[in-house]
């Protein structure tokens, strides 16, 4: 996806929506993988100032690379006082992704394992963050050892320095042989079939990422049934207005008091300003980064 700056009227709310004048937003690689097709506006959340009000929220907001944006009044979360501007613009997508499946669709629990690949992406060091704040344990695999070390200083359990599937082994090593309860894929259908081998009895595998572009994946019948898996996807595609709304509703129930808290805070690799969004997104793409690119606008 090739990024073109254009100058567009502001937008109008209907009275669903709310306009936002947007202070700061974030990448997201899952907006990039798109192919070929019409010009839309680029950037899927913020952080910002109503309009009129001054009042400040977060949250998904489609176009969000922009001076204003349009914001659902379902999709808006009120920003806490001690977040700075990149730190809410870099939140919304991330953490309400994490808590479909750690919370709605994982129920993650205090003292449960979280295996999570590729962990050192945005919704990976999401995903640890959180499960950390609700008392999990958490294993992540990554190809690299820098990251690793780094993200251990943020309580990662274990690290497992890899970028093939063959990190199972080491999976029920650190388990003491059981076995992880939940596993976040990241990466995608080259390590599907490791996923399975890496979950107890009643594990759940949430699927949320394709980094390798491998979309198909044996599934081990025997695993799925003598152990009762549960095996999810993680995505907002089909879902309805309030579904996601419901979403909403979640996060800011189980999150949001950890971000006031100080207990969770999003880590920020990069701040790029928006004169230099196209360098933003070819650092992401480099793969160099660990966390969320934020963008100021």
């Amino acid at each position: 996806m090739k990024l073109e700056l254009r100058e567009v009227p502001t937008p109008q709310p209907a009275a669903h929506q709310l306009l936002v004048k947007i202070h700061a937003s974030s990448l997201n690689r899952g907006e990039f993988l798109g192919g070929l097709g019409a010009a839309k506006p680029a950037g899927q959340e913020a952080a910002g100032e109503i309009a009129g009000s001054g009042e400040k929220v977060m949250g998904r907001c489609p176009g969000g690379f922009a001076e204003y944006g349009l914001m659902e009044k379902t999709d808006a979360i009120p920003v806490p006082a001690s977040l700075s501007w990149e730190q809410a613009g870099a939140i919304p997508l991330a953490f309400m992704v994490v808590h479909d499946m750690l919370v709605a669709q994982g129920g993650l629990k205090p003292g449960e394992w979280l295996l999570v690949t590729g962990i050192s992406s945005g919704v990976g060091v999401a995903a640890l963050q959180a499960a950390k704040a609700l008392g999990a344990k958490v294993i992540g695999t990554s190809g690299s050892k820098d990251k690793l070390e780094r993200l251990s200083r943020m309580g990662l359990d274990a690290g497992i320095q890899t970028r093939r599937a063959d990190f199972h082994a080491q999976v029920l090593e650190a388990t003491g042989g059981r076995g992880v309860d939940l596993v976040v894929n990241n990466v995608g259908g080259s390590v599907f079939a490791e996923c399975i081998r890496s979950l107890a009895y009643q594990g759940r595998l949430a699927t949320v990422g394709y980094l390798d572009r491998v979309m198909q994946a044996e599934i081990d019948l025997d695993a799925l049934h003598a152990k009762r898996l549960r095996l999810f996807g993680v995505s907002n595609k089909h879902r309805s207005a309030e579904q996601r709304a419901a979403t909403v509703r979640g996060f800011m129930a189980d999150f949001l008091p950890h971000f006031a808290a100080g207990r969770i805070r999003p880590l920020i690799d990069r701040v790029y300003p928006f004169a230099r969004l196209a360098e933003a997104q070819a650092y992401m793409e480099s793969d160099a980064h660990l966390g969320k690119v934020a963008i100021r606008m």
